[in-house]
């Protein structure tokens, strides 16, 4: 039994396909099948039912594959001791950020990062919420950006700041006249929302409280993709919509005659680094916390927990 067997275990397990495992291996197909053959003969039992596509472990195989990840955490352990002990921050991080984050946190850490650690290669996914758990539990990326709290089990969240929801819009709503906006004073029927799976579309329906989509009637219903659309939407048509502060802190002074605040207290959500509780690579994922919270605006890190809009 060798850890390179246990690795293409693990992989098939990730995947559920020969030979995805095998690319995301770097070795070919016939390789990566025969050392997993090789390990069920000294094993004595079969650990994937190849008869069914994807193919899925079998019940003795679950066991071994959880396992087999418990050994190869331990083995990056070993190598996280040496690279402590040698003083030098190397190695490869792998991350996986939220949509409405991404455009906005990414440029503000990501050229300092790479210069003050040059021999730590960062990997970036852009992926919602649930992606980014569930590759966690994987163990296919190593900590992930996303906005919290989500109380999922054996993640673990470490706050980063608070950012303040804002509201963005067109001269021709209602709202536009007033100098602070509350929720009621929102109409749902111009509302511009993100599509469904992302969590901030979630928060904004809980902010505003409203009502189900099938008791709203509106002649045009669009979703959007990214905060940038629904930004576009607000300006050439009418309407409104919630924006994060990172996204508008590049606006245009015409784009900010735009924008309007809660009253207070104002509604704000929680941006935070998730890890798994079987992390490996505190130095390196401490390193990122730091070069963050740094690049972060002045007056986001001052925020404090106001009045946090569940996710």
């Amino acid at each position: 039994m060798t850890l390179t067997q246990l690795e293409y275990l693990v992989a098939v397990d990730t995947y559920r396909h020969f030979a995805t495992a095998a690319s995301h291996c770097f070795v070919t197909q016939p390789t990566l099948s025969m050392q997993i053959q090789k390990l069920e003969e000294e094993l004595g039992i079969k650990l994937f039912d190849r008869s069914k596509q994807p193919v899925i472990p079998t019940d003795a195989g679950i066991e071994i594959i959880e396992q087999s990840r418990k050994i190869l955490q331990e083995r990056n352990l070993i190598n996280e001791i040496a690279q402590n002990k040698k003083g030098v921050l190397t190695g490869e991080l792998r991350i996986g950020i939220i949509p409405t984050l991404a455009p906005y946190l990414l440029p503000l850490f990501a050229k300092s990062f790479n210069e003050k650690y040059p021999s730590v290669k960062l990997i970036v996914h852009e992926m919602m919420t649930e992606y980014i758990i569930r590759r966690l539990r994987e163990g296919r990326i190593d900590a992930g950006l996303l906005v919290t709290p989500l109380q999922e089990s054996g993640i673990k969240e470490e706050v980063l700041f608070y950012e303040e929801l804002l509201v963005y819009v067109s001269p021709r709503n209602e709202a536009y006249k007033k100098k602070y906006v509350l929720a009621k004073d929102i109409d749902p029927t111009k509302l511009w929302l993100l599509e469904e799976g992302h969590c901030f579309r979630s928060q904004i329906v809980n902010l505003c409280e409203l009502k189900k989509a099938s008791e709203l009637s509106t002649q045009f219903e669009y979703e959007a993709g990214s905060i940038e659309t629904l930004r576009r939407m607000v300006e050439m048509n009418d309407g409104i919509t919630i924006m994060p502060e990172l996204s508008t802190l590049e606006m245009t002074p015409e784009q900010q005659k735009l924008l309007r605040r809660f009253q207070s207290p104002a509604p704000a959500r929680e941006v935070s680094m998730v890890v798994h509780r079987d992390f490996m690579k505190k130095r390196l994922k401490q390193a990122l916390k730091e070069e963050i919270i740094a690049a972060v605006p002045e007056k986001l890190k001052k925020k404090k927990a106001q009045t946090i809009v569940p996710v």
